[in-house]
């Protein structure tokens, strides 16, 4: 992959697209090119056929899903393995046919077993059975890898997954009803902070700016029983779950890297079916709300809904693949936090 190589990323505007734009782009790669969904549904193979066609990519960053977080999964089951898979048939598909000469496909964590053994490796990948909250996901993220894999074995192509622990950082999503937990813990503790000091308008650009399902409220008393709804009082959090999971995180910034390094210098016979990225460290999910509440600078009460699920007890990946090619994640927790918080509230 050269600075002037055709490289398309499916999924551009993301969480990790838009963090792939800003590595290619600091790195120098010039012959980028995107599609907004508005130009061009992924879901439909005419139009990605179509595309690339025309275009012809030589690299392709297959980055662009439907994503969420355990509300999402469990209330849009359908639309998550019949979008992701779509998705993924179609650009892995279109990329074979039309000479692509590598692709990265980003996968997740979620693919593992429920009860895989930790840290979990490569091999663990079909071991088990899946978590039920986040099931079509996964079924539809372990379906692409396997296209990459079989494609690979029938017809040469060059085609390689990557796993990456928990994500965040900027341009995350924000939406209490489909965004990860991570994202979810910010939003609350800031609006909780936001309500404690009474800063009502604030809270309303919030709710208009990330586009909540939620029916923006117009007045005081109709603010605090919309937010009441989602676990936020002017003296307490909600949260779901016992808070008891391990979860890591990686930086997306960190993924984009790691990305950029293996479409740089391995190919599939280096790397075998798929290749985990992450940290090699986790924290329990009461230690990540301190973290973040510390960061925010929330100073009330912390409540957890034990009737809510808790998804998987414990997700950390086994790393020492990636770092025996020599890549290692950079930047830790607390600073991304940081970082995020202060993009966020902005």
């Amino acid at each position: 992959m050269n600075k002037s190589s055709k490289i398309y990323i499916a999924g551009h505007r993301g969480l990790v697209g838009s963090a792939l734009m800003r590595k290619l782009r600091d790195s120098g790669y010039t012959n980028i090119i995107v599609r907004t969904h508005k130009d061009l549904d992924l879901t439909r193979q005419s139009e990605v056929e179509t595309f690339f066609e025309k275009e012809r990519p030589a690299f392709v960053f297959l980055a662009a899903a439907k994503v969420g977080g355990i509300l999402a999964n469990s209330t849009y089951k359908a639309e998550f393995i019949y979008q992701n898979i779509m998705i993924a048939a179609n650009v892995i598909h279109a990329s074979y046919k039309y000479g692509v000469g590598k692709l990265l496909n980003l996968g997740s964590s979620c693919i593992y077993p429920k009860f895989a053994p930790q840290p979990m490796k490569e091999e663990h990948l079909l071991a088990g059975t899946l978590e039920p909250t986040n099931e079509p996901y996964a079924i539809a993220k372990i379906a692409a890898i396997k296209l990459c894999r079989y494609y690979n074995e029938q017809y040469g192509t060059n085609f390689i997954s990557a796993m990456p622990a928990n994500l965040y950082g900027p341009n995350d999503n924000f939406d209490l009803e489909t965004s990860h937990v991570l994202p979810a813990f910010i939003r609350k503790f800031h609006i909780a902070k936001l309500l404690r000091e009474k800063r009502y308008d604030d809270i309303i650009k919030d709710f208009n700016k990330y586009s909540s399902n939620l029916q923006t409220p117009t007045a005081n008393l109709d603010l605090n029983l919309s937010l009441k709804s989602v676990g936020i009082t002017s003296d307490c959090v909600t949260l779901w779950g016992s808070g008891s999971p391990y979860r890591e995180f990686l930086y997306v910034d960190d993924l984009a890297d790691a990305c950029v390094f293996l479409m740089q210098r391995y190919n599939v016979d280096d790397l075998g079916e798929l290749v985990n990225i992450g940290t090699g460290k986790d924290l329990q999910l009461k230690e990540l709300v301190n973290l973040i509440k510390d960061v925010v600078g929330y100073k009330g009460e912390i409540k957890w809904d034990v009737s809510k699920p808790d998804g998987t007890p414990k997700k950390l990946l086994d790393v020492s693949r990636i770092d025996k090619l020599g890549w290692k994640a950079k930047i830790d927790l607390c600073k991304g936090l940081e970082n995020v918080y202060e993009e966020y509230s902005k």
